[in-house]
């Protein structure tokens, strides 16, 4: 081989002579080996040795090498080199050429890994890769941080262990995930030819999960008699018989495919049976879901049917391998079913240490149920016709007035300058207690609504079908709703807000002679308000506590219903005294209806109160701006300066609030809308045509985004 200016000559044992015109540019010893491999493989001969994949593959011609370090080497290889290394696709495309080119190679390579796999222990491989552990949340969480300091050690002999060792990268599924299904297929059509399937060394891997199968029955029998089960599920006791008949199945069907196996003339358990109580008990399970979302769920619960759920797709994929194994004709089937489960093992068993992972595996039912909560709450916020908006006016200004009350309160307590503890606890009571107070008043804060309405949002998004105009017309419908009733209720709050400070200024000013706030006190509050100065920054927290709220709202409801509050409550013995039995029941379910309210909005106040200090002790810059509270301290401001500031500068701090308010609005709406697509698993990819509807609505009826139909809807 030799090449020359702009030409590559190659001579294979003097058969054939092939010149290939190429730039100077492409002569690097990259390009020269992407070159050659398609030319080796064509007449049949091993890429050349400084290829590091066919050096990895040829490693396993050696009979007496040491299996796991050979593989090990070999994903190595494959893996990415770098961040912008993408090919690892293609390596693994290459791989499986190089082996179905290469007969005696892929018998060596079959020998290795099938020899490698049938000596470990590979029952936990079956039953746990992929799979909730028994030991329950927060132990499984701790041995996860654990394992972040002082790595486990793996245990050889485990087909699970040795998985770790070969993927020893925390981030490999990433690049395992990018792999195609095809592909996966095909290697394991390689490993598996019809002809190997009755050896010794696939015996031993049948054996082995035809005992994970019965351990997997077995656990999931052990539900009928869970408590958290039949405490979730009134008629749990009527469905525990078709949780007793699995374990009874499984063990009739592994009997009868071991006989089988042991006789080829006896007929295996086609598996039928076991399938059918397998759906039973999964059906069950999902009853217990949907009901979980009405009256409530907890950790535990959402635990034990996420790991029972997963235990039994587990069954029943072993079940089809097991199956499609013994059929002939099924090989295929088989191969495809192995294939998508150990593709899914070694995702899983390599994200086994990822925190992120593992919440995310029970989080959903909890976080559908807390979005539920919060969308119910903001059906509340969504002005459909005008009494729903001349009653959001009239919220909205109530509030604005406690606003401005406590924007004062909170102004004397810092006068006070007591120590960080005290101002924390002193400006977190004046904001959650008032907050707590607009609540159970029936009032509306305006930046509490767009954490509740996007959850509303997120489940129409849900449902929208985008080659429906009728479905995007009802959602655009509903966000023009969301819109005046957004602007409706950010107008009550701060224009009642700001004329209410003024007036208690006033007021105060009156009764002591001289103003409650002093010049610098107002200048100060202006600073606060310029949007170049930290009030955006400021906003965006504040924005992140709206969401935060929202969370802590729908927490609390699923926590009351779940945990019946409210009946609890009533039979307080010292509570019936007091009031009698009805009364005690009466206020047990007040509690209960208001519980989530009530502590989304207290929580939020002490967010917004002791930010600022904590910002001081560790000595950050931070602290929070809200723009109800914005708009009264602008008006306490004019008060102290003796409304002698110059028409600029409140034009200023009016620009000021609103890019408060904007921020605010959007941070939470944003977060709240991200969480409740995930938690429900949305995945809308149809902003286009909803941009053109909606852009369409804004264009020929404004009014729709502002005020409320003139006449209310004929089924209203």
């Amino acid at each position: 081989m030799s090449h020359t200016g702009h030409g590559l000559y190659l001579r294979y044992h003097g058969l054939v002579r092939i010149t290939v015109g190429l730039p100077d540019s492409f002569m690097g010893k990259k390009y020269m080996t992407k070159l050659r491999n398609p030319l080796h493989w064509l007449f049949g001969r091993p890429p050349p040795a400084d290829d590091p994949l066919a050096e990895a593959l040829n490693r396993f011609r050696n009979p007496e090498a040491d299996t796991l370090e050979l593989i090990r080497r070999l994903v190595a290889v494959l893996r990415p080199q770098s961040r912008r290394d993408g090919g690892s696709a293609e390596r693994y495309q290459f791989m499986l050429d190089r082996l179905a080119s290469d007969p005696e190679l892929l018998a060596a390579f079959r020998s290795h890994v099938v020899h490698f796999v049938a000596t470990r222990r590979l029952v936990t491989f079956f039953t746990e890769s992929g799979v909730l552990p028994g030991t329950g949340f927060f132990s499984e969480w701790w041995r996860i941080l654990g394992s972040r300091l002082l790595p486990e050690v793996p245990d050889e002999r485990r087909l699970k262990d040795c998985l770790h060792v070969i993927y020893d990268r925390s981030n490999d599924w990433r690049w395992l995930e990018s792999i195609p299904d095809q592909a996966a297929q095909r290697f394991w059509a390689l490993i598996a030819p019809a002809d190997e399937l009755r050896n010794i060394d696939w015996r031993s891997i049948q054996e082995q999960m035809l005992d994970a199968v019965l351990l997997l029955a077995h656990r999931v029998s052990g539900l009928g008699v869970e408590s958290e089960l039949m405490r979730a599920s009134p008629n749990f006791d009527d469905d525990t018989p078709r949780f007793i008949a699995l374990s009874a199945e499984a063990l009739d069907f592994v009997n009868a495919f071991r006989g089988a196996l042991n006789d080829p003339e006896q007929v295996a358990d086609d598996g039928s049976q076991l399938l059918v109580i397998a759906d039973q008990c999964q059906d069950t399970l999902q009853r217990i879901r949907k009901r979980a979302l009405t009256v409530g769920t907890s950790l535990h619960l959402s635990y034990l049917l996420t790991r029972s759920e997963q235990s039994l797709d587990r069954l029943r994929e072993l079940a089809a391998i097991l199956i499609a194994g013994q059929q002939s004709t099924a090989r295929d089937e088989a191969i495809q079913s192995w294939g998508g489960f150990a593709h899914a093992a070694f995702l899983s068993e390599n994200r086994r240490n990822s925190l992120r992972f593992y919440v995310a595996q029970l989080s959903r039912l909890l976080a559908v149920r807390v979005t539920e909560n919060a969308a119910r709450s903001g059906e509340h916020y969504i002005c459909e016709t005008g009494t729903d908006y001349r009653r959001m006016w009239r919220s909205a200004a109530g509030a604005g007035v406690l606003i401005g009350f406590m924007a004062m309160l909170k102004i004397k307590a810092a006068a006070l300058h007591a120590p960080l503890f005290g101002e924390a606890f002193m400006f977190s009571m004046i904001y959650g207690l008032g907050f707590v107070g607009i609540f159970l008043l029936g009032l509306t804060v305006a930046t509490k609504q767009p954490a509740m309405t996007a959850q509303t949002l997120a489940g129409l998004l849900g449902d929208i079908k985008p080659t429906r105009s009728a479905d995007l017309e009802r959602l655009v419908d509903v966000v023009a709703a969301v819109g005046r009733s957004q602007l409706a209720a950010i107008a009550g709050n701060v224009m009642v807000a700001l004329p209410v400070a003024i007036a208690v200024g006033l007021g105060l000013s009156f009764l002591d002679g001289v103003p409650p706030i002093s010049v610098d006190k107002g200048a100060h509050l202006l600073a606060d308000l310029d949007p170049l100065s930290w009030a955006l920054p400021h906003a965006a927290i504040a924005g992140f506590y709206l969401f935060l709220s929202g969370l802590i709202t729908g927490y609390f409801d699923n926590r009351a219903a779940y945990a019946d509050i409210g009946p609890r409550i009533a039979r307080l013995r010292w509570l019936q005294k007091l009031f009698g039995s009805a009364r005690a029941g009466r206020i047990g379910n007040y509690i209960q209806e208001r519980l989530g309210g009530i502590m989304g909005n207290f929580l939020f106040g002490c967010m917004l109160g002791s930010t600022g200090v904590i910002g001081t002790i560790l000595g950050l810059p931070l602290d929070i701006r809200h723009i109800a509270f914005a708009s009264a301290n602008l008006g306490y401001a004019l008060v102290g300066f003796q409304f002698e500031l110059p028409l600029k500068a409140i034009a200023w701090a009016a620009f000021g609030i609103a890019a408060i308010g904007f921020t605010n609005l959007s941070v939470s709406f944003a977060l709240a809308l991200r969480t409740a697509l995930r938690a429900r698993g949305i995945h809308f990819e149809h902003w286009g045509p909803l941009l053109r509807v909606l852009a369409h609505r804004i264009l020929h009826q404004p009014r729709s985004f502002l005020l409320p139909p003139r006449q209310a809807p004929a089924d209203a």
